[in-house]
């Protein structure tokens, strides 16, 4: 794990060398997912090419998937992936991300739609990349972020997963549980590769402990309107996956090295 200081500026004439692919759910947005997906795409200029996946599932109900397609005739860099086959939001990220390699990006943002993650901040990811990181994580606890017009049941279950997570696992983020975030090729074919098994919001600890031997880092977020909605069976399970990998890194450490183990 390599945390360090960052410059907040990316280097335009560096991203033409770059490929972006951007994987981001949707769900019964209407109007407002357009204004999202141009909204993105207005701070993502001058890389070789870039392709915006926006991932429907049925858990959309009502007009968002027909808006999408008709701006995607007049948007060439916006995708509309159609997944009816999705059983949980997991799997919606991820169907995303296979887009986005399948693609061929070098880079791959993941940003969830709504405006709860602000396209204004998505240039120092770009910042943080050129800089040589393999993944870059939006980071609401640390200075500069921040959690807006949320319960204070959901912050205190992100602090207190975030805290719960770096005893256990030895990580040292300052935000163990938020989305957001971004990832090389590489890396991203190793978490996938390893295998994501939390069906709930838990996947994104998860993908963040994978990471926890590359070189990462995080950028602060300015976070807003996060669903009041979080069933005690989430809960259950991140707290199941969390044993899990403790687990496993457990093995590792007492030198009973298994495929598998962190």
């Amino acid at each position: 794990m390599d945390i360090g200081r960052l410059s907040a500026d990316a280097e335009p004439e560096k991203l033409a060398n770059f490929s972006l692919g951007i994987a981001c759910p949707m769900a019964n947005e209407g109007a407002e997912a357009v204004r999202f997906v141009r909204e993105v795409l207005e701070q993502c200029n001058g890389f070789r090419s870039v392709k915006f996946f926006a991932v429907l599932d049925r858990a959309t109900t009502d007009n968002t998937l027909e808006l999408l397609r008709e701006y995607a005739l007049t948007e060439p860099r916006l995708q509309v992936v159609w997944a009816p086959e999705n059983r949980c939001v997991v799997d919606a990220y991820v169907r995303g991300y296979r887009e986005a390699l399948a693609a061929g990006s070098d880079w791959i943002l993941e940003i969830d739609a709504g405006f709860s993650h602000r396209p204004a901040d998505i240039p120092q990811f770009f910042a943080a990349m050129q800089q040589g990181y393999d993944c870059v994580f939006g980071s609401r606890f640390m200075p500069g972020g921040s959690i807006r017009r949320s319960s204070l049941k959901r912050y205190l279950i992100s602090r207190c997963g975030t805290t719960l997570t770096n005893l256990m696992m030895g990580t040292r983020l300052n935000d163990m549980t938020s989305g957001f975030e971004m990832f090389s090729r590489r890396a991203l074919q190793l978490v996938l590769e390893r295998g994501i098994r939390s069906r709930a919001h838990f996947f994104q600890t998860e993908i963040k402990v994978y990471c926890r031997d590359l070189k990462i880092t995080e950028v602060p977020i300015q976070y807003q309107a996060a669903s009041p909605r979080l069933h005690s069976s989430a809960v259950k399970e991140a707290l199941a996956q969390l044993w899990r990998l403790y687990r496993l890194r457990s093995r590792r450490v007492s030198g009973n090295p298994q495929e598998g183990v962190l």
